[in-house]
């Protein structure tokens, strides 16, 4: 079993305007975006200190035709994208594609835990280099809001070897469960509020001055829905919408 096992190595955004994408993200967060020059679709590549740290693309008509709206994904390193991905079918999730190469890069496919929520699998044919944990730019916490957070912490366990952390008390929604790969705390899993309407996971990212960060999410047309609180560990966070209806998340030093 590799290192990245079971950990998020990519995140991508699909979105109903890639242009406007681009000029928000860049002013927000300073990411070089950039094509990727594969020649079979439009992809762009977000650069933080020269390596890549997320990507970007339109759309696909499929789920334009399903009204599915601009929204952000996690890719999960497996070390055997088919095997993860028949084990996890076979565990009551949901394969909506099936295990696909991308030529020079690595092997994907496009699944869903058992209560609904959206991921990919992917291995890659060779080593991802990306900045240090922590640079403002990257991704720094990876948030599930399921129906049944002690049922999604245990099928991601059983198929992720991911494990138990600290458990948080949040009153009548239950408990947040923190969850780490490897000894380090990479996300946290929790009980939906009533008016997400689905599962879906929430991807944070590291800014390194939250206000700073807030002025520029509103001169670019973001919009802010939820804090900026402080949360235990010494950091403040900021739950946030792009200008196409994308949600995403921020994580500062308090």
């Amino acid at each position: 079993m590799s290192d990245s096992m079971g950990r998020f190595c990519w995140h991508e955004l699909m979105t109903s305007d890639l242009a406007g994408a681009k000029k928000f993200y860049s002013s927000l967060f300073g990411w070089n975006v950039v094509d990727s020059g594969l020649s079979d679709m439009i992809y762009a590549i977000c650069n933080v200190e020269g390596d890549g740290v997320a990507g970007m693309m339109p759309l696909p008509a499929p789920l334009v035709a399903q009204k599915v709206p601009p929204h952000w994904m996690g890719y999960i390193y497996a070390d055997d994208v088919d095997a993860a991905a028949k084990a996890v079918e076979k565990d009551g999730g949901t394969m909506h594609r099936a295990p696909t190469d991308i030529p020079n890069v690595g092997r994907f496919a496009v699944m869903a835990d058992p209560q609904g929520a959206a991921f990919i699998l992917f291995s890659a044919l060779g080593n991802n280099a990306q900045p240090k944990a922590g640079t403002p730019g990257t991704f720094g916490w990876n948030e599930l809001h399921a129906v049944d957070a002690g049922k999604a912490m245990d099928f991601y366990g059983r198929h992720f070897g991911w494990q138990k952390d600290e458990a948080i008390p949040m009153g009548p929604m239950g408990d947040y469960q923190l969850f780490s790969v490897g000894g380090s705390q990479i996300g946290g899993i929790m009980n939906k509020a009533p008016e997400i309407p689905r599962p879906s996971w929430l991807f944070y990212v590291n800014v390194a001055n939250m206000e700073a960060a807030l002025e520029r999410l509103k001169a670019a047309g973001g919009q802010l829905l939820h804090g900026p609180n402080p949360v235990p560990g010494g950091q403040i966070i900021a739950q946030c919408k792009d200008p196409q209806g994308a949600f995403f998340a921020m994580v500062s030093p308090a």
